[in-house]
């Protein structure tokens, strides 16, 4: 048994909520609309999210000045940071916490799209929206795939060039800063592993998500995370 079927019961509620659209719209357009009031709903714990990335780069500099003082001195160092977000109001963590409480949802939507049910014996123009691309077999088919792999790419490239720019824009090189950015381009490599209907859902996901980035930094380069890049 998977460890998400404890998401069943919110599971159900989901898949009631699709099959309901799917009554009056096509599926594959009922999961787009349904992904993006999902989407909406979260977007108080995005804005928090964000108030919190913008919070720990305000301060990178102040941080990296207390790292190059105290940088022997271990004991101080952790001192000298406490003491500093402290004045600051701010927490080295600041962020973190809205965009745990998103994981519940992203697993539910991610289990509904997977898992064998009704909505998945219907199509994506004439695709079956519960097909893999290995057992895809025709050019329409494989060109379907295409159209989706190709959305994820163009949308992983956007996220890509702006996690560059906010790892450039640190005063100082981060760990791991230089392969960072190429997270932006994982939902393509799991949109292989995943049906059409979920693969629709990380294209709607992915799109809202670099949307609503751009639109809550605008006018900052707040930097990259990880969580950030792979929603």
């Amino acid at each position: 048994m998977s460890v998400l079927a404890v998401l069943d019961p919110a599971v159900a509620v989901a898949h009631a909520a699709v099959a309901a659209l799917a009554q009056v719209l096509p599926t594959a357009l009922a999961i787009v609309l349904f992904t993006v009031a999902v989407r909406l709903a979260l977007h108080p714990f995005a804005r928090a999210a964000a108030r919190g990335e913008k919070s720990r780069a305000r301060l990178v500099p102040k941080v990296a000045e207390v790292n190059r003082r105290f940088k022997d001195r271990p004991e101080k160092l952790r001192e000298a940071l406490a003491e500093l977000y402290r004045e600051e109001r701010a927490s080295p963590f600041a962020g973190c916490l809205p965009m745990l409480v998103q994981v519940p949802f992203f697993s539910v939507m991610y289990r509904l799209f997977t898992t064998p049910n009704g909505l998945l014996d219907h199509t994506l123009f004439g695709v079956p929206l519960g097909l893999h691309v290995g057992s895809a077999h025709g050019a329409g088919q494989l060109a379907v795939f295409g159209l989706l792999y190709a959305g994820l790419a163009a949308v992983g490239y956007v996220n890509f060039r702006r996690a560059r720019r906010a790892a450039a824009a640190q005063p100082t090189p981060q760990p791991g800063a230089g392969l960072l950015p190429y997270l932006s381009f994982g939902s393509v490599l799991f949109a292989m592993l995943v049906p059409v209907a979920a693969a629709l859902h990380l294209v709607t996901t992915s799109t809202w998500t670099a949307a609503e980035r751009a639109w809550l930094h605008r006018g900052g380069a707040p930097a990259p995370t990880a969580a950030a890049l792979a929603l």
